[in-house]
């Protein structure tokens, strides 16, 4: 026989959904608040970024090193052996000099935005008989503009790109979650 009211088997779906979306809002919180220190304190930001790709590559490279001896033939051994030890001198690198590394990142950074504008230009001229094909050409722009701004005001940029950039990345992830988390809220309260 059904139910009269449809959701009346989702009461206990709801009271879940309450209880997930009340964590989810905390961790939104969690990371507006890490977005908005990153972006007072790029620097810093850039300093533990470093560090924490100096530790995955140390990681990285302790799993090649195992993995070097799971079989394969001596041609996998030697390069999965090369990639590891690569790999941890990398990660060794970034953890002892710091501040060098971030400048080499930023760096890095640098060089794949500007040739991430460059493929947009590219993309652009495919494109560009197409409907709003000028959005793409305007991505291409400040894409170019951005890299160009990392790049030409290197070493200095250092101090604030990744920082920032990472800090708009914390902080958008975490407006964005804290929507998800509000709507799923709203949600169960019109199941209830």
């Amino acid at each position: 026989m059904a139910a009269a009211n449809p959701t009346q088997g989702l009461h206990g779906a709801s009271t879940l959904i309450k209880k997930a979306s009340g964590w989810f809002i905390a961790m939104a919180v969690v990371f507006i608040l890490l977005g908005m220190m990153a972006i007072i304190e790029p620097g810093v930001a850039g300093l533990a970024v470093t560090i924490l790709v100096g530790w995955l590559l140390i990681f990285g490279g302790v799993a090649h090193l195992i993995a070097a001896f799971s079989g394969g033939g001596a041609a996998h051994v030697l390069w999965q052996v090369l990639i590891g030890v690569l790999y941890l001198f990398g990660g060794i690198y970034f953890l002892m000099h710091p501040l060098l590394a971030l400048g080499s990142l930023t760096l890095f950074l640098a060089a794949i935005i500007l040739m991430e504008g460059v493929f947009e230009v590219i993309a652009y001229f495919r494109m560009r008989g197409h409907r709003a094909s000028g959005w793409l050409l305007l991505n291409a722009l400040i894409t170019l503009f951005l890299g160009g701004l990392i790049w030409f005001h290197w070493p200095s940029s250092s101090v604030w790109a990744i920082g920032i950039l990472v800090g708009v990345n914390l902080l958008m992830t975490g407006i964005s979650r804290l929507m998800f988390g509000l709507a799923a809220r709203e949600l169960a309260h019109r199941a209830a």
